[in-house]
């Protein structure tokens, strides 16, 4: 049975969203964050030495990074569900997509964080970089969604699991206005309506509604 560390209101939703899509059983051990500082529990660094969300045992096997997990748990429970292969026309997209949320879109919303809480003025040079950099990422991710109704094209795949934390859960930690991004919107909202998103949020973050909006 595969085992699922999950940190509330983190990247693992990813993990928990992925097996409810593909059907792979797992245990769930939910961990919350530090009130104080709002980051992992020690108790995640007796599992690795980052102490960070998501992990998952697999018999043997401890693995820890999201993009890792899910292409690990694709191919070694999944029967390559949920991702193109080489002789699909839209391989090349989905590559480029599921590697964006955490080669882009996840660095630059956690930059912006990092740089709003640091105190800089909206006209520093480094403020306006940052902002600059996630107008550009996010006008990027509405012109494709305008092209297709998933990230990779026209099925719904691994990509999508990746990036949807970074517009949505994040938010929480840093806001991100959706008014301009119609197509995102539309997006969330085809999300929000498979089963598996929300039974993996509900089991993960209880607490939390989804931020589809």
């Amino acid at each position: 049975m595969l085992t699922i560390h999950h940190l509330g209101h983190s990247q693992s939703e990813r993990i928990l969203w992925l097996c409810e899509e593909i059907g792979v059983p797992y245990d769930l051990v939910c961990y919350r964050r530090d009130p104080a500082t709002i980051l992992a529990p020690p108790a995640l660094r007796a599992l690795h030495p980052l102490g960070a969300a998501p992990i998952i045992e697999d018999g043997g096997v401890v693995l820890a990074e999201s993009a890792a997990i899910v292409e690990y748990v694709i191919a070694r429970h999944g029967g390559g569900r949920l991702r193109l292969g080489p002789e699909h026309p839209a391989y090349a997209a989905f590559l480029y997509w599921f590697h964006f949320a955490n080669g882009n879109l996840q660095p630059v919303v956690g930059r912006l964080m990092m740089v709003n809480r640091v105190g800089l003025g909206p006209d520093h040079p480094v403020q306006v970089a940052v902002q600059g950099r996630l107008d550009r990422v996010m006008a990027l991710i509405e012109a494709r969604l305008g092209e297709a109704p998933w990230l990779a094209g026209e099925d719904f795949t691994a990509a999508d699991i990746m990036s949807v934390f970074s517009l949505t859960t994040m938010r929480l930690f840093q806001p991100i206005d959706l008014a301009p991004y119609p197509n995102i919107r539309a997006y969330l909202r085809r999300v929000g309506d498979r089963p598996a998103y929300r039974r993996a949020m509900a089991k993960g973050d209880p607490d939390l509604e989804p931020m589809l909006t």
